[in-house]
């Protein structure tokens, strides 16, 4: 062989073995499976279905092999080879789960970057809320770099963060977020909800669309001052970049990408398109901002936006001012994509659980009958005394477990974890499904059951493990917003429609489509019979 090229093969092992030491050297860090140099774990997880992987230790070996229709028994021949034993005992038993093998606190590596993962409702709460401050980092995708620039209040970090967290919960509040302002938007909302759907006059459609629009027009009431008709080209082509976006970003694809940047750069894919929908809200904020910034007074704040231009003008002589245009855009785009798709999500989510079973239903709007009738509209006081619709819309949340992982979190500094010891930046994610599927919990974690939140006399029964919105420092700021509309929303639809499937109620696919960061549900059709 050419000694140039023993060299530079020599070289090049020794560089990964450099790299390799750099990522995974110390063993400070909680236990977890043995990653490859530069690939780390990511053979063993299923882009698809993120949260599974993370809690089935053996899938990916397992499963490839019966998917190929090889043999496969730990410890036995297996096409030609014998299992070592340490892999025999990594991929030992049914279906093993990773907290099993390595405790509720491990770590996985996505690439040659380690990621902690929390696991359980101890270890998720102890993070999160015991040492809120320490887990309050936000872990910034590569994906997210490119399309955030680390502004706004979602992706943001340190002062900035918190400045501008700190600014948007008290504007929201101001314009009413949990109180009576508020309310009068969503119910306004939700009458338009109700004629929309009535417009299909019974027939099959897709509830997709209209499911999201709600939603989003109380959020661009909020921050644009005015809503949209549902027919409004602008308004449809946000809706469609909204839908493809959520969907994109949840693809394994983008899983993939975020790992390994460099394909962003350099191969074609979709995540050209979440750039370019990005791009699309962006400019659509930016002419509103503009538009505001021509009629702005300073003495009448009309919405958030404005709210936001008077804080700058206030703090335009502060160089360290986290108050800027950049900063403005991004928390409105965050906003609003936050305050619509995942919402509208559960909406649609929801409506399949309720096809699906019929008797969940029938309950519903057995109760609507009997406590608003027919000739009102649901206010947020009738629930209180609704407590079988009130667990239903809880359990929906559950049961869906929208976003499986949390939106990932970092350390803030050098963290002292039980016996472990996770530096300042590391990733961390919290799995919600660990906690709203908890089966001491919730009897029948894998099963749609509104009585999961009722005690034994039908009485609505709080629980510490509902935490769909996240918990802590973090905790969805919009929270408060987003149970108004689900409660509202749903309690409307049931109350003038019938919900009719095209197929038998046994033949309904609950499915998500993916389940990347977030759950994506199947499409389908179904018919708005009057009631």
């Amino acid at each position: 062989m050419d000694p140039v090229v023993v060299l530079v093969l020599c070289l090049s092992c020794l560089l990964l073995l450099s790299l390799w030491k750099q990522s995974h050297g110390g063993g400070k860090l909680p236990p977890g499976p043995t990653p490859l140099p530069i690939l780390g774990n990511i053979l063993q997880i299923d882009f698809k279905d993120i949260s599974k992987s993370l809690q089935n230790a053996e899938w990916t070996v397992r499963e490839r092999q019966r998917e190929k229709g090889l043999p496969f028994a730990v410890g036995s021949p297996s096409n030609g080879r014998r299992c070592s034993r340490r892999t025999a005992l990594i991929l030992a038993g049914a279906r093993s789960q990773l907290s099993k093998v390595y405790g509720n606190v491990f770590t996985v590596y996505m690439g040659m970057k380690p990621t902690v993962v929390m696991y359980g409702y101890e270890a998720v709460k102890e993070a999160l809320v015991d040492l809120g401050e320490e887990f309050s980092g936000r872990n910034l995708s590569p994906i997210n770099k490119k399309v955030n620039k680390g502004f706004g209040v979602i992706f943001s970090n340190g002062k900035r963060w918190k400045e501008i967290r700190r600014f948007s919960l008290m504007t929201l509040r101001n314009f009413g977020m949990g109180k009576r302002s508020i309310e009068d938007r969503v119910q306004e909302e939700a009458r338009c909800l109700v004629e929309e759907l009535r417009k299909t006059n019974g027939s099959p459609c897709d509830p997709t669309f209209i499911l999201g629009a709600a939603p989003c027009n109380v959020i661009c009431s909020v921050i644009f001052q005015n809503r949209f008709d549902y027919k409004d080209e602008t308004f449809l082509n946000l809706m469609g970049k909204f839908n493809e976006n959520f969907r994109i970003l949840n693809s394994p694809w983008l899983q993939v990408c975020n790992i390994f940047p460099i394909l962003m750069d350099y191969l074609p894919g979709t995540h050209k398109t979440v750039f370019e929908n990005f791009d699309y809200v962006r400019n659509f904020v930016l002419e509103k901002t503009k538009e505001h910034q021509e009629s702005l007074d300073i003495n009448n704040p009309r919405d958030f936006i404005d709210c936001f231009l008077i804080k700058m003008k206030q703090e335009k002589h502060n160089q360290q001012s986290e108050f800027t245009i950049e900063n403005l855009m991004a928390t409105v785009t965050d906003v609003f994509a936050a305050g619509t798709e995942t919402t509208s999500t559960t909406l649609r989510y929801g409506l399949l659980l309720l096809m699906k079973h019929p008797e969940v239903t029938a309950k519903v709007q057995e109760e609507i009958e009997r406590v608003i009738g027919r000739h009102r509209s649901p206010c947020m006081q009738d629930r209180s005394r609704m407590p079988y619709t009130d667990a239903t819309v809880h359990e929906i949340q559950r049961y869906i477990n929208l976003v499986p992982n949390n939106v990932p979190h970092a350390t803030t500094c050098n963290v002292k974890f039980r016996n472990y010891f996770i530096p300042k930046g590391t990733a961390v994610l919290t799995s919600l499904t660990s906690v709203l599927h908890d089966n001491q919990e919730f009897l029948k974690p894998d099963k749609f059951d509104p009585g999961h939140f009722l005690d034994a006399s039908g009485n609505f029964k709080k629980s510490d493990y509902f935490m769909p919105f996240s918990t802590g420092k973090r905790v969805c700021m919009g929270e408060a917003l987003a149970r108004m509309e689900l409660f509202l929303f749903l309690t409307a639809i049931l109350q003038n429609f019938t919900l009719k499937p095209l197929v038998d109620p046994k033949d309904i696919d609950t499915t998500p489509l993916v389940s990347g960061l977030g759950r994506v549900p199947p499409l389908y059709q179904l018919s708005f019979i009057p009631a």
